[in-house]
């Protein structure tokens, strides 16, 4: 991937016990109503009506070319490509000047790092997204692994972005911790046999429902224990 800010894989040193598997957008930077912007900005460019918040938390973890497709019919690959590439690049042109984490996210992450878990991201963001996103974290090397939509064929509910992150770092599905904002994306990690964490940064946390694969919900990462949360998945068997 261009820019690409982690290994594709990380073979497994031994066996690995707990994996923590982040969403990016709305997970780990806060970074959703600047997508929500964007998305406006470039259906306006093009002549579409605006398509509000129902549109937003429908279609929030499927891929770019997805969504491309859904609203605007059957568009060639290069077509696609081509919207999605225009879209993301005004929502970096948007995020940039405001650009910040979800809070407490990169001591949390290195607080995990430090007691031994693997890290990856699963995104349904392209390339330039991932690498925009490590790169504003300043945690352009922190990661084991990281995902997006252009290593896999189906976005979320689809379990394919998670189960292709567990492989790259190594780990089975029920040593996996899923952190995300969106129900769709919760819903995939319950299709890939791992429990999950929800962030409710930008929906409110009844919307991220009550599925009993989810082991603990948070606004962010203040009030979350990294080493608590490995261990409560060491002690709890499979989902």
């Amino acid at each position: 991937m261009r820019g690409r800010c982690v290994p594709a894989h990380v073979p497994a040193r031994g066996p690995v016990m707990v994996a923590f598997i982040f969403d990016i957008d709305g997970t780990i930077i806060d970074s959703m109503r600047h997508h929500e912007r964007s998305w406006d900005v470039f259906l306006t460019r093009r002549g579409v009506p605006t398509v509000g918040q129902d549109f937003f938390r429908r279609t929030a973890g499927r891929t770019g070319i997805e969504v491309m497709r859904e609203l605007f019919g059957p568009l060639s690959d290069a077509d696609a490509h081509a919207f999605v590439g225009e879209k993301e690049l005004i929502y970096r042109e948007l995020f940039r000047p405001d650009f910040r984490e979800i809070a407490g996210f990169k001591a949390f992450a290195r607080e995990a790092k430090t007691a031994g878990v693997r890290l990856a991201c699963a995104t349904a963001g392209d390339p330039d997204n991932i690498a925009f996103a490590l790169g504003g974290l300043r945690m352009e090397a922190f990661f084991d692994a990281a995902v997006g939509a252009h290593d896999v064929a189906r976005g979320k509910p689809a379990p394919d972005l998670f189960l292709l992150a567990a492989t790259r770092v190594g780990a089975r599905p029920e040593e996996c911790l899923v952190f995300e904002d969106a129900p769709l994306g919760i819903e995939a990690a319950g299709r890939a046999g791992m429990r999950a964490v929800a962030i409710a940064s930008t929906v409110p946390m009844d919307e991220l429902g009550a599925a009993a694969h989810v082991v603990a919900r948070a606004r962010d990462y203040t009030t979350l224990d990294a080493k608590a949360l490995a261990a409560h998945l060491l002690a709890s068997g499979r989902p």
